[in-house]
């Protein structure tokens, strides 16, 4: 039940954009069917790709575009799912100008990361327990490429509510299995 006992609180659904969203692993020749491919320059792209030419003694040359493979059809699948939408996802906001319009999301809360980076203790992905903070014991399902069994077993040990870790395969993104596992797991949590 939610905090007055009215609707029950929807489990959040913590999405990561390069290999869930973005299949990486296979470019540049195994683009997954239903995935189109788009050039992209945010800000925190192109100030890196600046910085890159800068130390390779070319700072004259402009950045290339990030190529980004999308499928277009996610969005309305995600959005169907019985959960609420986060990105966890590098991107932070800019999953909110450059991603969600190309596959049909509206605008998502996201996870601020600190900068720098948290480096983890043991073998964690840096994520791990930033994701575990930022939910404040809410059930949740984080998808993303990295997730190990160690983060698995991390969330176990230090998250008070029910999760589940999904590893998508980067070279593929997600695809009906991956839906179909959400929503059992969703089903099983109200």
């Amino acid at each position: 039940m939610g905090a007055e006992g009215g609707e029950p609180v929807r489990p959040l659904l913590l999405l990561d954009v390069d290999g869930p969203l973005n299949p990486f692993a296979g470019m540049p020749d195994d683009c997954p069917e239903g995935f189109e491919v788009f050039r992209l320059m945010p800000p925190s792209w192109e100030a890196a790709e600046r910085a890159r030419l800068a130390a390779w003694g070319l700072p004259g040359r402009g950045p290339m575009p990030l190529p980004v493979w999308l499928n277009p059809q996610h969005g309305a699948v995600l959005a169907a799912l019985p959960f609420d939408l986060v990105w966890a996802t590098t991107w932070e906001s800019e999953a909110n100008a450059y991603i969600a319009p190309l596959v049909g999301l509206p605008e998502l809360p996201f996870i601020a990361w600190p900068t720098p980076r948290p480096i983890p203790g043991g073998r964690t992905l840096w994520k791990t327990a930033e994701i575990v903070a930022w939910v404040k014991g809410r059930a949740f399902a984080w998808i993303d490429d990295e997730i190990t069994r160690a983060d698995k077993e991390w969330v176990a040990a230090h998250h008070r509510g029910p999760a589940l870790l999904h590893w998508v395969d980067p070279r593929l993104g997600l695809g009906p299995q991956d839906f179909a596992a959400l929503e059992t797991w969703a089903a099983g949590t109200r």
